[in-house]
Parts: C-alpha cells; structure tokens; sequence
C-alpha cells in the first residue's frame, strides 16, 4: 500500500489536514489507534481564525449553527461578581467572525470528519502505527489494524496528528521539552442552575484556583472546568459528587446541579518538541506543543498548524515547488508554539500562585483592571487579535518579503486583513475573504493598472485581482494604510508573501522562482486522486 501523505491521528488537527489535502488532490490516509471519534472533550472555545479557515473549507455555517456565540465573561470572587467583560462583535471589523464560539472539541470532529467524505476519504480507526522507518524518498510504515494483522504502508510523508504521547515523535527520537504543572484539573459536563450569567462565561476566582462554567447547548446546560483543591487530588475513586460542597463553597449560593454526564480529571503539561520537522515527518498540534487551557488556544493552534502545512504539502507532492518549501512550516509553526507556552505559562501561574501578592491581585485587582481596560476600543481590539489568533504574523519566515509598504499597511508575514472592495468598475463591495481561493494563490493590485499581470505559466496557481480606484475602495484601503499603488502577493493561508508598491511582474516571478515553485508543465503536474 502506497499514499502521497499518511495522517497519524484523527482528532481535529489530523482531520483539518487531511481535509486541507483533499480539497487539493492530494491522496492521504488517515489513521488512528482509537475506536472512533472522542464522545466528550476538553475544549470548547473556537476561535475566530478557526472559522475563517472552516468558512473556506465550507463548515462554518454549520459549527455556528451547532454552538454558541460567547456574549461575555464574567469575574467572581467568594460568590460575588466583580466585573463583566463584553464579548459580542469584540472583534467588529477584524473578522467576519468577531466572536468567540462555544463549541466543543467532539463536535469540531464530528464536523471535520463528516467532511471528509467529500474527497471519498475516511478514517481507519483501531489502527496503530507501530514502526518507522525513513529513507531518501519515502517512509516505511508498520501498521496494526483491528484485525491484529500487521501491514506495510509505504508513504512519501508522514504527519505526527497524534496528541501528546506521539508515537511519530518518539520513533524519530525527537525531545518533548517542558514538565508537567503539579495541578490536576477537572472537566465535567452538568446540568446546573445558580448565579451564573446565562450563555456566557462565568469564571470563579478563588484563593488557589479557578474554576470556569461554559454554556452549552441544552436546558442549563454547563461544561466545568477547574483545579482540584488539594485534599482531593489523591483521592481514589473521586466522583463529581465529592466536588460538590467545594464547587457551593467557592461559587456562592444558590448553585444546584440536576446531572452530571461526563466526569474527567487530568493532569497538563507545558512542553514542545524540540523540532517540528524530521526529514520525511512532521508534528502538529498537541504532538508539537502542550500547554495549559488558558485563553482556549489548544485546539485551534493545531488547526492553525495543519493549514499551515496542508497547502505547502500539496504543492510539493503535485511537483510544483521543491521540498525546501516544507521548512517552512518549522520556521514559522515553532516561533508561535513558543510564544504560546510563554504566555500561558505565565498566566496559569499568575492564576494558581498561592503567593499573598498573587492571591491579592487576582481576587482584588485583576477584575478591574480588566473591566476598565476592555472599555477602550483599542485594548478590546489587541485583547480580539491575540485571543483570535487573527493577530499572528510570520514577518520572520523565509517566505516574507516586503519590497515595499507603509509601516502600517499589511506587511509581508501579516494576515491579510478582512475587507471589502468593488472588484470591477460599478461593481458590488464585496467581502475579500470570500473573493480569495485559498486553493491557490492571490494577487491584489490596487491603485495601478494590471498590465501583464496574467503571470503566463502561473495561471493554476494564481488569481489575479486588479481592483480599481474608487472613492469607496480608496476609503477601505486607507482604513488598512494603504495609500497609493500596492500590490501583495497572498498565501493559499491568507498571509502576505510579497508586499510592493508599483506592480511589477517580474518580482512576483522572483519570489516564486526563489522558493523553488514551478509554472506548470515545469514540474510533475497535480493529479487529481482518490485517498487509498
């Protein structure tokens, strides 16, 4: 048996990719030890990048339809509510999606698996990889199926999509490097009435913790999740049940619980692989980083990740770009992983310091500081794009090259921003995200004419768009800082490749001939094939 990429792993990073190659032609097989999709998870925020990349795939109707719009959040302490931070259109003008969706991890697979069948692909469960091993052209691959039986899988690639205990991780030797936080965390799925504000988030600070109710669908409905105080976080056998007289204790009166269907405890830890890449295999998602829940960055950091590398992946196995391009998904994955521990690193801290001081300033200060801060646009705006991930920039890559910009126009690196523009004379405005292929590369040629700029030999690869000059186009491009002629070049992801000013063809040619892509008929052309 034969495959272009071989998935190991079929949580949500393993099916963004095999999705992502798909859509594309590529032929992949996904596999994984389990028995079938996870009945229950951990996460539950879906970021708004998250949705700009299912909008593209075609399941963002659907995941709004089945979750919930977070409308706020809301800071307890020893019962009483201390602040209120407003969470509707937070991101107004930044994304079409200017919220964050409540929606669980589980429910993203069921999504992202049914998908699937649109490229007559699906997953191989009870399947396990039990050997690898890597040569100049391939990766020989032993796997255990649910028969017991072991086969040979002979695939040009192989991506790591298998969560923190990675066996593609371990069988290329490749280091975890972090430790563990001593805290065990608990997760339970309740039907619960109390002072909770209804559809949001309410978080419960307390002297050595947190704990945090998300709404779920169904009547009272609410996922928990929180730190085990300690006399309970060696008890044998613990039940939700034992949870009960602390969970009223640090949340306040009135709190009662009709059911509880799902009871989970956990123990995270804050690592990252010490690369990304070996050779012929790559890491994604929890298999490349773990860290703590805060911010709700987990799940959607691996499907950033798995875009990242699915559009790279295809172009190289279709023969249109040289396998160099693949190191870029190390360079510009890992610098983000790394900021991610940090950060959260430092907020988990923060909340689970027993210091006095820490203490003092998270059930005193740190309500109010937050409240008073998200009532300035700009604070709200930098709080969206970080929690987004809207905010995220790979000016450093290899890939990012600005010839030239205004310092505050989009950068080479950056997101192209969300807009609306006339595409053709007396045209309608219309939404830039949905006028992009992100099958393909995008040129945006404002303020000048596009003489020329058919870019012969690269016609399958790229759209051109030409946008002309009209009082309501030059608004919205000046509300980005673009002033005057500019053209980008724009990633099959939505990031900024090449940024210049006057157009010329010949730059463009440039950047795609120093990163080793090919117009076509100079390389082994894209088949369009069927996964195995």
């Amino acid at each position: 048996m034969t495959t272009d990429v071989l998935i190991v792993g079929a949580g949500p990073t393993g099916l963004m990719l095999a999705n992502q190659l798909g859509r594309r032609g590529v032929r992949a097989t996904i596999i994984d030890r389990h028995s079938g999709p996870a009945q229950e998870s951990r996460a539950m925020a879906v970021q708004a990048r998250t949705l700009e990349i299912y909008d593209r795939l075609g399941v963002a109707a659907q995941a709004v339809a089945l979750g919930a719009p977070g409308n706020g959040a809301n800071i307890w302490v020893r019962g009483r509510k201390r602040a209120r931070v407003p969470l509707q259109e937070i991101g107004e003008g930044v994304s079409p999606f200017p919220y964050v969706l409540m929606l669980g991890q589980d429910d993203n697979e069921r999504i992202l698996g049914a998908h699937l069948r649109r490229w007559n692909m699906d997953v191989q469960w009870n399947t396990e990889l039990v050997s690898l091993e890597q040569y100049p052209d391939h990766v020989r691959v032993t796997l255990t199926g649910p028969d017991g039986q072991a086969r040979v899988v002979h695939a040009s690639y192989v991506a790591g999509c298998d969560g923190g205990r990675s066996a593609v991780r371990q069988m290329n030797g490749i280091d975890f490097v972090g430790e563990p936080y001593d805290h065990v965390f608990f997760v339970a799925d309740t039907e619960a009435t109390g002072p909770m504000v209804p559809n949001e988030l309410n978080s419960y600070l307390y002297k050595d913790g947190f704990n945090l109710f998300f709404p779920m669908r169904g009547r009272n409905g609410w996922r928990v999740i929180g730190i085990l105080p300690e006399t309970l976080r060696e008890r044998q056998g613990l039940a939700f049940e034992d949870l009960l007289p602390w969970l009223r204790e640090e949340t306040g009166r009135g709190l009662s619980f009709q059911a509880c269907h799902w009871f989970s405890t956990y123990r995270i830890q804050h690592r990252c692989a010490e690369r990304f890449r070996d050779r012929r295999c790559f890491l994604l998602g929890d298999a490349a980083h773990v860290h703590s829940p805060m911010g709700g960055q987990g799940m959607n950091t691996g499907l950033q990740d798995a875009y990242n590398l699915g559009w790279k992946l295809a172009l190289v196995v279709g023969g249109r770009a040289d396998e160099a391009l693949l190191d870029s998904y190390a360079a510009e994955r890992m610098p983000v992983a790394h900021r991610l521990l940090e950060t959260t690193d430092r907020a988990f801290k923060l909340i689970v310091s027993k210091s006095w001081l820490a203490g003092l300033f998270r059930t005193r200060i740190m309500a109010v500081l937050v409240a008073q801060a998200m009532k300035r646009k700009r604070a709200r705006r930098l709080a969206f794009m970080t929690l987004s991930q809207t905010g995220i920039q790979y000016r450093q890559s290899p890939l990012s090259q600005t010839i030239a910009a205004a310092p505050e126009a989009p950068q080479a690196g950056d997101r192209f921003p969300w807009t609306h523009l006339a595409f053709r004379p007396g045209g309608p405005s219309e939404d830039v995200f949905q006028k992009m292929d992100d099958t393909r590369f995008t040129l945006l040629i404002f303020g000048q004419p596009g003489s020329g700029a058919s870019l012969a030999g690269f016609g399958d690869l790229v759209n051109v768009h030409t946008i002309p000059q009209t009082p309501e186009n030059d608004a919205a491009l000046a509300a980005l800082s673009i002033d005057g002629p500019a053209y980008y070049l724009v990633r099959p992801d939505g990031y900024v490749a090449l940024a210049g000013s006057h157009f010329n063809e010949a730059d463009v040619r440039l950047w795609f001939a120093d990163h080793r892509m090919h117009a076509a008929g100079a390389g082994r052309p894209v088949e369009q094939r069927l996964a195995c």
